[in-house]
């Protein structure tokens, strides 16, 4: 399994910039000649102690040297820090790039600091509040991200499928306030219908493998007999899976995590954890840059792109490791032929 080569700690809350040149030095420039320099693109992000986002960066800087973007990448340290990465997309407006990136914390959180932006803004992973935008003049070009409702769904699916006579599973959620966790708990929940598996037990654990490592034993204490759990990040599934295995239950207790980060497919294949739902958050950062490149052009961007999925066992895990960081499946990519169309 690859493990980004860069030391996280170091990244997160720093100035990062893009290179412009393609492998091999060559540019490969959306209209760029000395007179029209190269598209600036600001990007902000969640905080890459998680390797998703780290996945993201990896993607946006190798994409900005390929297509000659000059790429600014800024993170937080921790999803806690809401006016931090207001502060950073003020900062990075302030530089009065031709297009931004935005990966928010929470669906309010970069609102009020996109204010009066009339370059595109392209928005990934976690959804800007349509409604918010609205109200504050905010106007999103593109959102590229992960269908959650049908990537719970799919856990949902293969959890009724671990339990097909029937048992108990609890759900951890992340923030209480983030867009994408409630929908992923209600794809899951939607993917049990039919079956004789029931939900008894609901928490947040903030993303974090730490906070879900103690709800989970929490879990496990009160419902002695629990059968499974559904976590809607991999941090969060890695520790319940810590808390199952210190509780002797490995053998018992079925787990399901969603994101697909390394860490979490290597657990499926020891068999720690049952199943990822994988995103992939590299073609979510190879896309945002591809978008910024097009709508730089003036070329009209779709309103919504979802990115690929893949539901990961034990069975077809070695061929997500082979592919890792791109997908192991075929997937559209509709900003590839835009930027082409721009060039």
């Amino acid at each position: 399994m690859k493990v980004w080569p860069i030391a996280t700690a170091a990244v997160s809350a720093v100035l990062v910039t893009g290179g412009a040149f393609a492998a091999g030095g060559t540019p490969v420039r959306i209209g760029a000649t000395e007179a029209h320099p190269a598209i600036r693109v600001g990007v902000v992000l969640n905080s890459l102690d998680n390797t998703f986002f780290l996945g993201v960066y990896e993607a946006t800087k190798s994409e900005a040297r390929r297509l000659g973007v000059r790429a600014t990448v800024r993170s937080v340290t921790s999803n806690a820090e809401l006016t931090g990465q207001a502060a950073q997309v003020r900062a990075s407006i302030a530089e009065k790039n031709d297009c931004y990136v935005v990966n928010p914390i929470t669906a309010t959180n970069l609102v009020n600091a996109l204010r009066g932006v009339r370059r595109p803004i392209i928005n990934i992973d976690s959804p800007v509040d349509p409604l918010a935008a609205k109200r504050a003049h905010v106007r999103i070009r593109s959102y590229i991200g992960t269908d959650d409702f049908a990537a719970g769904r799919l856990g949902g699916v293969r959890m009724a499928s671990l339990l097909r006579g029937g048992g108990d599973v609890a759900l951890v959620g992340g923030l209480a306030n983030n867009v994408n966790s409630g929908v992923r708990l209600s794809g899951f929940e939607r993917g049990l219908q039919g079956s004789r598996v029931r939900v008894v037990a609901k928490v947040n654990a903030d993303y974090d493998r730490t906070k879900a490592e103690i709800a989970a034993e929490r879990i496990l204490r009160t419902h002695p007999r629990i059968s499974g759990f559904f976590a809607a990040s991999d941090l969060m599934a890695l520790g319940v899976a810590d808390a199952v295995r210190a509780a002797g239950k490995a053998a018992k207790v079925k787990i399901i995590g969603l994101d697909g980060i390394p860490e979490a497919i290597d657990a499926v294949r020891a068999g720690s954890i049952d199943a990822t739902v994988s995103q992939y958050p590299y073609v979510m950062g190879r896309m945002a840059v591809e978008a910024c490149a097009a709508a730089s052009a003036g070329v009209t961007l779709p309103a919504r792109v979802d990115a690929p999925i893949a539901l990961l066992t034990k069975d077809n895990v070695g061929r997500a490791i082979a592919a890792f960081p791109e997908p192991f499946q075929p997937y559209a990519d509709p900003f590839s032929r835009l930027v082409r169309r721009a060039g």
